[in-house]
């Protein structure tokens, strides 16, 4: 299963969720890849651009990680009530044909879990709707699953874990959901 942030913040409240997410979905059975967004930089899409160089080497790479998935967990940060333009820009690239292989069918039939985290009081609800809705619009099943973890600075402990039990059994749930969906897909 790949885990990602839609966010590159070294100190991202998102990241931290990610990975509790990626170590919940290992002690569930499954096998999570954590990638972080800022290891593959890519530029703003550009149908020029992309006409005159083709894709961008980064898109290469998360495309081959992305085909190697079945699963995909997203932390979707929340900005102004959006997702942000780094994970709609990541999906643009990766949506993209590429020798003759459709970006979308790297989308199609994969199931996705969507958590966030916000320091405000709705923990990124906002962008859960429209993570959940531009996944879907590629051919991604989403879990009606979903976690919205409020006023993010506190809700982790020194060590980046969720301090709140009750948080963290909905990770799990959720996680073990995902898990469990792709294993009786025959995953």
């Amino acid at each position: 299963m790949l885990v990602f942030a839609g966010s590159t913040r070294a100190g991202s409240y998102n990241k931290l969720l990610a990975r509790q997410a990626a170590e919940s979905i290992e002690r569930a059975g499954g096998r999570p890849t954590f990638i972080d967004l800022r290891d593959h930089p890519m530029p703003l899409y550009d149908g020029d651009l992309e006409a005159e160089q083709g894709l961008p080497e980064n898109a290469l790479v998360l495309r081959r990680g992305l085909a190697e998935h079945d699963g995909l967990l997203i932390a979707s940060p929340e900005y102004n009530g959006f997702i942000t333009p780094l994970l709609k820009n990541t999906i643009d690239w990766l949506t993209r044909p590429h020798e003759g292989e459709s970006g979308l069918d790297l989308f199609a039939g994969k199931l996705a879990g969507v958590v966030s985290a916000s320091p405000g009081g709705l923990g990124g609800l906002r962008s859960l709707a429209l993570t959940r809705q531009l996944l879907t619009n590629i051919g991604v099943t989403v879990l009606p699953d979903q976690l919205a973890v409020a006023r993010a600075a506190q809700a982790f402990d020194d060590q980046g874990q969720l301090s709140d039990d009750a948080q963290q059994q909905k990770l799990d749930t959720l996680c073990q959901r995902l898990v469990d969906t792709l294993h009786r897909l025959g995953s």
